[in-house]
């Protein structure tokens, strides 16, 4: 089973700020990990939301907006993609997630199934 493993932005790295390299290396330490177990599928982080754009749609059809699009703590700095035999791995890996902005700062993260093609959905007549 695939999981995403969501890490939700803080105000620094909207603003540009770079991350703390004690912070870095333990992402990259534990992102070593889930490779070393042949966990890791992929992982990477996403630039402010200045730099990016969403589209809406509406009555009006889709609509482009330029960055900015969400609230702070709902926007999202980057995921990692994972492969676990269960649920259960999943969350014992998460669990082992870095805190996504440092030591007793708030942080968020969020874990999905990712589901294929073939999975069943939710709401998905059989």
């Amino acid at each position: 089973m695939r999981f995403l493993i969501i890490v939700k932005a803080g105000a620094e790295p909207e603003a540009g700020t770079p991350p703390d390299p004690d912070l870095t290396a333990a992402m990259a330490e534990f992102h070593a990990a889930l490779a070393r177990d042949g966990a890791l599928l992929d992982a990477a982080s996403l630039a402010p939301d200045a730099e990016g754009w969403c589209i809406r749609y509406g009555e009006a059809g889709p609509r482009v907006e330029v960055g900015g699009f969400d609230e702070p703590g709902q926007r999202i700095s980057g995921y990692t993609l994972i492969q676990a035999r269960s649920g259960d791995e999943a969350l014992e890996w998460a669990r082992r997630f870095p805190t996504p902005h440092g030591a007793s700062r708030p942080a968020q993260i969020e874990v999905h199934p990712v589901l294929g093609p073939a999975d069943p959905h939710p709401g998905r007549q059989a």
